[in-house]
């Protein structure tokens, strides 16, 4: 596929609030990231208070990120075969009827991560509808402030999420937290529902409409993911948004141990857990509205070290104050992402953006499930401060990787 040049002028947040459109997605997704986040903390808390494992908690803490990758390779093809609003809406709503149930129902915590894990495997089907519909409403410059503006708004939901997680358990017990979870899914669907006009299938949905079987929707979707992956330059864009994550996540998911195996404060993972999203949010703000366009994909190696390199200090048994820097540095560098986002939309066909960004929200998430696991088995032969670290350097090495992205992509 040949270069595109990257456009030197850019876009205003006001520009891209003023679609009513985005500014719909863009809502109601806030809403979604604040009910997982809330749903997240309470289970996590939940599980590492009655065991007091490394390993279960970062398990509690990833368990709906690991299956997403099989819902993609499956079905991730109904992303460019479905009208968009009932998608969204049902993905919406079947996350609500979830975190009904775990907060009504007395069920097990192991049963309610499995029926977890369950749901997660159809939110790339979801999600990628989203995504492609904010790809299709948002161009040039104003696509990347749209995702940078998806970026602040999920570190502002995950920070009040995380950093509520905790007050509400504490104050009205872990299933009420999960009720008022399934109460802000309940209020996206309803408003993607009323809100969003019902637009009509992609075209190549269209064409297909006669071959739209389950058999048909398995071979579609592993088709169409092998052909995405096969695309050297769509690979290589992949990788770069997957790996970083994966690890830092890894290190996310020890906080509370280390946290509890340092004496800190009663409450102090929560504060600190907020500091990520904190960072994420500075970060993103400074490089989409005071780094050019092209710029910011040449910061992009530069901004995974400033990611990943201090974490390091974690090995350190650094004191409180020091850990929440260290965490907030590390949100910024987040921002590495933003370099990225118009090269990987210009990199996907047009008739698979829905099932492309399916794969990679899907890949994401299976590696950040990933990536506790791994990190959380290290903890329990080292410590959780060491293994914090190790994830760290390896957030660095990655930087190496990606410090030539542009060369093998022909820009």
């Amino acid at each position: 596929m040949t270069s595109v040049p990257v456009p030197e002028q850019r876009a205003t947040y006001r520009e891209v609030l003023a679609d009513r459109r985005f500014r719909l997605l863009f809502v109601t997704r806030t809403l979604a990231v604040t009910a997982d986040s809330l749903r997240i903390m309470t289970l996590s808390m939940l599980v590492f208070a009655t065991t007091g494992s490394p390993l279960l908690g970062a398990l509690t803490f990833g368990i709906g990120f690991l299956p997403q990758l099989a819902g993609s390779l499956l079905l991730g093809s109904l992303a460019d075969r479905g009208r968009p609003r009932p998608l969204i809406t049902a993905g919406y709503g079947l996350q609500c009827a979830v975190a009904t149930v775990m907060g009504v129902a007395q069920l097990p915590v192991a049963l309610v991560l499995v029926l977890l894990a369950a749901v997660s495997c159809l939110t790339p089907v979801f999600s990628g509808a989203t995504n492609r519909l904010v790809a299709e409403t948002l161009t040039g410059d104003a696509y990347v402030l749209g995702r940078s503006l998806s970026n602040m708004s999920s570190s502002a939901a995950q920070l009040l999420g995380l950093a509520g997680g905790g007050a509400a358990v504490g104050l009205l017990g872990p299933r009420t937290a999960l009720l008022l979870s399934a109460g802000a899914y309940l209020v996206a669907a309803v408003a993607v529902r009323l809100r969003l006009p019902d637009l009509p299938a992609p075209e190549q949905a269209v064409r297909h409409g006669s071959d739209r079987g389950a058999g048909s929707v398995l071979r579609h979707s592993w088709y169409g993911n092998t052909k995405l992956l096969a695309e050297r330059r769509v690979r290589t864009l992949l990788l770069a948004q997957w790996l970083p994550p994966a690890f830092v996540t890894g290190a996310e998911s020890l906080i509370v141990p280390f946290a509890g195996g340092q004496d800190m404060p009663a409450g102090s993972a929560g504060p600190l857990l907020a500091c990520l999203p904190v960072g994420m949010l500075v970060g993103d703000l400074a490089v989409a509205r005071l780094v050019r366009p092209a710029v910011r994909e040449r910061l992009v190696a530069t901004l995974v070290v400033v990611l990943g390199l201090p974490l390091a200090g974690f090995a350190l048994d650094p004191p409180l104050p020091v850990c929440a820097a260290l965490l907030l540095v590390t949100g910024t560098g987040f921002a590495y992402a933003l370099g990225l986002q118009r090269p990987f939309l210009d990199a996907i066909p047009e008739a698979r953006r829905g099932q492309a960004f399916g794969l990679l929200n899907a890949g994401l998430m299976s590696v950040q499930g990933v990536g506790p696991v791994v990190f959380g088995a290290v903890a329990e032969f080292t410590d959780a401060g060491a293994a914090m670290a190790l994830a760290g350097l390896a957030t660095v090495c990655v930087a190496a990787y990606l410090a030539p992205w542009r060369t093998r992509l022909g820009r």
